[in-house]
């Protein structure tokens, strides 16, 4: 088990027809390869793809891992969700904090990629805001790997990155595949 540099070049070629990737099916896999506590960090992140997980227990526990990629990404996804919320109730006149999830303690305020976001939320088209929305998460798994090579949080980008991709291809396919091209272009990169 955690045979990372095995896990990593056996990821399929999607770039042909990502449209007919079953990514269910392909996260079993690559789950398959993966020991017990690895496998308890893909359901974390998974957990942040799935609105009747989405509480204060799953940022908590997040925000107390070990695993690096797991603390700083879904502590980010928080903060992006509620920068959105904060967005949504100042446009619709509501209490700038109703239905924000509270973060998890001593955990800070601050999230430098607000302007961004702001900036993203303001546009019209409801479509290219869920598409930036989806670009800064997409960014922020990329940045949170930069330094690593074959270990479990290049495993976990990929994962979160792929269902971004999915989401996209379920909403729009051709953007859907144009993100799966971006991440086969970036993992045989790293082979």
């Amino acid at each position: 088990m955690n045979n990372y540099e095995y896990i990593i070049a056996s990821l399929p070629d999607i770039a042909k027809d990502a449209g007919k990737l079953d990514v269910d099916l392909l996260i079993g896999k690559i789950r398959g390869q993966c020991s017990g506590p690895d496998n308890a960090l893909i359901d974390i992140l998974l957990a942040c793809y799935e609105p009747d997980r989405l509480d204060k227990g799953l940022y908590d526990s997040a925000a107390h891992c070990r695993n690096a990629f797991i603390r700083d990404y879904l502590l980010f996804d928080l903060k992006l969700r509620n920068t959105k919320v904060e967005y949504l109730n100042k446009a619709l006149g509501r209490p700038v904090s109703q239905d924000m999830m509270p973060l998890p303690d001593g955990v800070g305020e601050e999230f430098d990629e607000r302007p961004q976001a702001e900036a993203v939320l303001s546009g019209n088209d409801i479509l290219a805001r869920e598409k930036g929305l989806d670009d800064l998460m997409w960014t922020k798994a990329e940045e949170l790997v930069q330094m690593h090579v074959f270990d479990i949080d290049i495993i976990l980008a990929f994962i979160a990155r792929i269902k971004i991709a999915d989401r996209w291809n379920k909403l729009d396919p051709a953007t859907g595949r144009e993100l799966f091209r971006s991440l086969v272009q970036e993992i045989r990169n790293t082979r």
